[in-house]
């Protein structure tokens, strides 16, 4: 498929709004954009739906499709936590004739990005603080102690790799519309549109 929009790579923190911006950037796209549903091994949280947010899978079932070459891209995240990309959920959107919008981690956005090479862009979505992104994280009520330790060492690690993303805007606590508005006059901006 051809296609005629830049496809958005949105990646962020665990916490900091990736996947709102990203659904908040389908809305404003009136049916052109589509959300690139991630496969994950991590256990589904409450209120999540299986094919709608991720498509749960156990590790077995997530390494054999790494064998079977099913991936465009994928990561250990977090120790013993896979994430990736299914090339059938791309297929699916082209089936359906919208352009993906990717909601993924650092790597994993950077390995897409040389994957898909110009009609691509990335976009890095940044907390306003650290303390923001932990009461974020701590106000979510899904995630052990540990796991938000984790989420935060892993947070400062990935807020080292922004400045390699094509666009970098910060998510203001109650500010989420604008956020979401300047990323889409970047994306309208790539194909010439002046917003």
């Amino acid at each position: 498929m051809d296609y005629i929009l830049p496809i958005p790579i949105i990646s962020a923190p665990s916490g900091a709004g990736k996947t709102t911006i990203a659904k908040g950037l389908i809305g404003l796209s009136l049916g052109k954009y589509g959300f690139s549903v991630s496969n994950t091994t991590r256990p589904m949280r409450p209120g999540e739906v299986e094919g709608k947010d991720y498509y749960f899978s156990s590790t077995l079932d997530f390494k054999n499709r790494v064998i079977n070459n099913q991936f465009l891209e994928w990561q250990e995240v977090y120790n013993g936590q896979f994430y990736g990309t299914l090339k059938s959920e791309i297929n699916r959107l082209e089936k359906i004739g919208v352009t993906p919008v990717f909601d993924v981690d650092v790597i994993g956005a950077l390995d897409l990005k040389k994957k898909l090479g110009e009609k691509a862009v990335t976009i890095f979505i940044e907390p306003p603080s650290m303390k923001v992104l932990e009461k974020r994280l701590r106000g979510r009520k899904t995630d052990s102690e540990e796991q938000i330790l984790k989420r935060l060492k892993k947070a400062e690690e990935e807020m080292e790799a922004k400045p390699l993303f094509d666009f970098r805007v910060v998510n203001k606590h109650g500010k989420q519309d604008d956020t979401i508005a300047r990323c889409h006059r970047f994306l309208l901006s790539k194909v010439g549109f002046k917003p």
